[in-house]
């Protein structure tokens, strides 16, 4: 696990360059005769990267099923940085990374130290994860998936710690060598992602092949970010799908068909970081899977979409950055009782029983549980390119209600800040089901979100695009 910057070079041997474009206009005062200046800037960028690929056998997240440790790579698992300046000076700073999911330590360490380090505030810190089930465990996340030993926990502690530092050291390289670049962004298409609660995953090869739909709602845009240089060479490309990465449920570390789609995209453009950001994808499978091949077919896919929008004239966005933020207190629908947790302690659901004794645990030392959780939400407005970030696994309806709502260009995307738990929306929550019913997955004290979860979330998002929407 090494930290370098983009060109393979250790970060200590990195120069300090602030690079802005800057064209001056000379304008005469007509009341006075006198002469000013008035300096107008472009957009400047800088990025790093991050190999957070575990060095030694380590338990895999995202799936329960698991029985042993790690035992091999793939191909390198990252975290990727991209920051941006605009013409008031204003930051922000985009991190992606190839891990299953930011426990809520993590996310609120990082975005303390990179306040009091660079003086960003949390609205101007997009951090988010691909929720790839081929990476390591992180303290605090899912723990009750997995039957670590206590050479394991002190794996992940230690991996986690180190994290920590990866992720602070890779957004304060991006920050520090910015140069002048132009925006730009489009959408493209990709078809794979199905929607698994209205789709079992054995029926969906024959459904496909007698040429029949598919049900349920999908969310197969693909919007593209793109950072130029002024010789107009690829610095970046940020792009997202709606779609869980769970083609893999191997023992070897890989970013699945999101992993794919960048090392293709970064093979044809040598000189540019990819960066891969989640839509609401919490309800999407990649289907058919469980192969490489299929990773592989899935990131070629995405990979052609987004370069052919990368061919064709895209939306130049002018050099100006709006931020707003707003944590949401999403309330259980009621809170776990003891009656209910010492019947639960002997379930055999491996991870019910696990969350039992460990709430039950909870009770005895005398902390009480929480009756709601606070949700991260964030919008940004990047020029004219709106981009909305959801905590947790938002389920794809919030995709296509902010679409409705706001334009259909709007950047809607899922798995920001820390991993929270599924985020359903009403229609999904009346229905039930895996996505609705199972918090207790989360490490959270209880099993359902009161329903007007989905009010409350778009009520916040509507605070923050009035106010990000502001002239």
């Amino acid at each position: 696990m090494c930290i370098r910057n983009v060109k393979g070079r250790p970060l200590e041997h990195r120069s300090l360059r602030v690079i802005l474009v800057i064209s001056c206009l000379a304008l005469l005062s007509g009341a006075s005769g006198a002469s000013e200046i008035v300096c107008e800037r472009g957009w400047s960028a800088g990025i790093a990267k991050t190999d957070i690929t575990p060095t030694i056998p380590m338990w895999l997240a995202g799936y329960g099923s698991r029985d042993r440790p790690s035992d091999g790579t793939v191909h390198p698992i990252w975290i990727k940085a991209l920051s941006l300046t605009d013409a008031t000076g204003t930051r922000c700073i985009l991190v992606t990374s190839d891990l299953c999911g930011m426990p809520k330590w993590l996310y609120e360490s990082i975005c303390v130290r990179v306040k009091a380090n660079h003086g960003l505030s949390r609205s101007q810190i997009r951090l988010t994860n691909s929720h790839n089930h081929c990476a390591p465990v992180v303290r605090g996340e899912l723990e009750d998936y997995y039957p670590l030993d206590e050479e394991q926990r002190r794996r992940m502690d230690s991996y986690s710690s180190w994290l920590e530092e990866a992720f602070v050291t890779t957004i304060a390289n991006a920050l520090s060598d910015p140069e002048p670049v132009v925006v730009s962004t489009g959408e493209g298409h990709c078809g794979f992602a199905v929607n698994r609660r209205k789709n079992r995953e054995a029926d969906v090869p024959l459904i496909r092949a007698q040429g029949k739909h598919l049900k349920g709602r999908v969310d197969h845009s693909v919007p593209v970010l793109a950072v130029r240089n002024m010789d107009h060479s690829l610095l970046a490309v940020v792009f997202g799908y709606a779609c869980h990465n769970t083609t893999l449920s191997s023992y070897q570390w890989s970013g699945d068909y999101a992993g794919f789609a960048q090392l293709t995209i970064e093979k044809h453009h040598p000189e540019a970081q990819a960066m891969f950001v989640l839509g609401c994808g919490g309800d999407q499978n990649p289907l058919p899977r469980r192969t490489i091949a299929l990773a592989e077919q899935y990131g070629r896919e995405l990979s052609a979409a987004v370069m052919e929008v990368l061919k064709k004239p895209m939306q130049t966005q002018k050099p100006r950055i709006r931020t707003a933020f707003q944590f949401v207190q999403l309330d259980f629908e009621s809170t776990i009782t003891k009656q209910t947790l010492l019947a639960d302690r002997d379930s055999p659901r491996v991870i019910k029983s696990r969350w039992a004794r460990r709430m039950l645990r909870q009770l005895v030392s005398g902390v009480p549980f929480k009756t709601s959780y606070p949700y991260a939400t964030q919008v940004w407005m990047l020029g004219d390119q709106l981009w909305i970030a959801l905590g947790g696994e938002a389920l794809v309806g919030y995709s296509h209600r902010f679409k409705a709502e706001y334009g259909k260009s709007t950047w809607v995307t899922g798995y920001f800040a820390d991993l929270t738990a599924y985020i359903p929306t009403r229609s999904d929550w009346e229905e039930g089901g895996y996505e609705v019913d199972f918090l207790y997955e989360y490490m959270l004290p209880a099993e359902r979100w009161a329903g007007d979860l989905e009010t409350r979330i778009a009520d916040a998002i509507e605070d923050q695009v009035q106010k990000v929407s502001k002239e």
